[in-house]
């Protein structure tokens, strides 16, 4: 049997800008973000300031996690304890699993076809319970249809905070991902479109959102020492009602992430040359149902879904079987135990009693997952699609 060579999870190697980066800021041992010396502005604070103009925002705050940064956005934009937080029933865990740190009770809302939330139910469930918060996940880079749920939003006044983990460099109508609700909030772990391993960022455009995430990020009260953020004299208030939280980004970090930022847009269009390629040969499949793109969606295609619903569960598990045989670790999010990253809602049993999705649970019992590292080529996107059908015909 054929099998493919090349690893699913195997990053590009970090550019020698980035290398050198790193090695200087290791010279220094200057490795926190406040440790400074005269006259220095520091790998985090250019990284901040470099983030929110690519954005168009005027403030960006680097975190330790993308998990962290959005359990202080949820913190930073007011939420209490036990207040009711929308979320896409289709999301990886920590987007729960922030919600539940914060404070918060996590309240599922249904999905389209596309994967994408549903606008009717988000705004039967913000009617439902009353919710203010609404933490829409971009998952597996979709973007949804942003005017719809930005109208639901306002007209339930719902503060709408982004999880951007997969859609950093993407856009909606020309408008950058997490530049609609009150925060943005993305990743840069392995994984992501910029890699530091682990890490996250915030972005506002909210002076007091900022100053909070700023304080209860561990600022110690050296603010100052931030390019992109309100002015110190505005903090005078802030610092004596929002607590010491640290998740703070280093240096070290800051520094490997800034040449990858620089690149993103060439990566954006390196990642999409092989998601279409992808696309194009399983569009080719009779059984294969590729996720459609809103036109007015400029993604960043780091990984491919598709559905099967012509296929029985037992078909699909001896597809998924056969792709593994192959050296395609195909993820399934219909397998019976969570598996990586496809963990569904029903898996999350500290949540609450979830309200009927009867949408989310026919999607993800046919939806299938691919990533789509940088280390490979067209062609081997063509030897991947082959290897598929192979297993398909054995499976069906």
């Amino acid at each position: 049997m054929r099998r493919f060579s090349k690893s699913f999870t195997q990053q590009e190697p970090l550019s020698e800008a980035s290398i050198e980066a790193a090695v200087a800021v290791m010279r220094t041992g200057r490795l926190h973000r406040y440790n400074l010396v005269e006259g220095e502005q520091g790998e985090v604070a250019l990284l901040e300031q470099e983030f929110a103009g690519s954005l168009g925002v005027s403030y960006a705050l680097a975190c330790a996690s993308g998990g962290y940064a959005l359990q202080l956005a949820l913190r930073a934009c007011g939420l209490a304890p036990g207040d009711p937080v929308l979320c896409n029933a289709f999301t990886l865990s920590p987007v729960p699993g922030s919600i539940h740190a914060a404070g918060g009770e996590a309240v599922l809302v249904d999905i389209l076809d596309d994967t994408t939330v549903d606008p009717d139910d988000l705004a039967a469930a913000a009617e439902e319970t009353g919710a203010k918060f609404f933490m829409l996940s971009h998952m597996r880079g979709h973007i949804g249809d942003m005017d719809a749920i930005a109208a639901v939003c306002d007209a339930h006044g719902i503060t709408l905070i982004e999880d951007c983990a997969h859609t950093m460099g993407a856009s909606y109508a020309g408008r950058p991902s997490g530049t609609f609700g009150k925060v943005g909030c993305f990743s840069t772990q392995t994984y992501k479109h910029i890699n530091s391993g682990e890490g996250g960022l915030l972005a506002t455009g909210d002076p007091e959102i900022m100053r909070r995430a700023v304080i209860m990020s561990g600022s110690y009260m050296l603010y100052d020492r931030h390019l992109a953020a309100p002015g110190a004299d505005s903090f005078q208030e802030t610092r004596f009602v929002a607590p010491n939280m640290s998740g703070r980004m280093d240096n070290l970090r800051a520094a490997v992430l800034r040449p990858q930022l620089a690149e993103l847009e060439s990566r954006q269009a390196r990642w999409n040359a092989l998601y279409r390629r992808i696309e194009a040969g399983l569009d080719a499949h009779p059984l294969v149902d590729t996720i459609p793109r809103n036109v007015d969606e400029d993604f960043v295609g780091s990984s491919i879904q598709f559905r099967l619903p012509s296929l029985e569960q037992d078909q699909i598990a001896r597809f998924i079987t056969g792709c593994e045989a192959r050296g395609i670790p195909l993820k399934w999010y219909g397998k019976p135990q969570p598996e990586d990253y496809t963990s569904r809602y029903d898996s999350w049993r500290y949540l609450p009693a979830t309200r009927p999705l009867p949408n989310a649970d026919r999607i993800l019992e046919q939806l299938c997952d691919l990533r789509l590292p940088l280390t490979f080529t067209e062609q081997e996107c063509d030897d991947i699609v082959q290897l598929m059908d192979s297993a398909m015909e054995e499976a069906v």
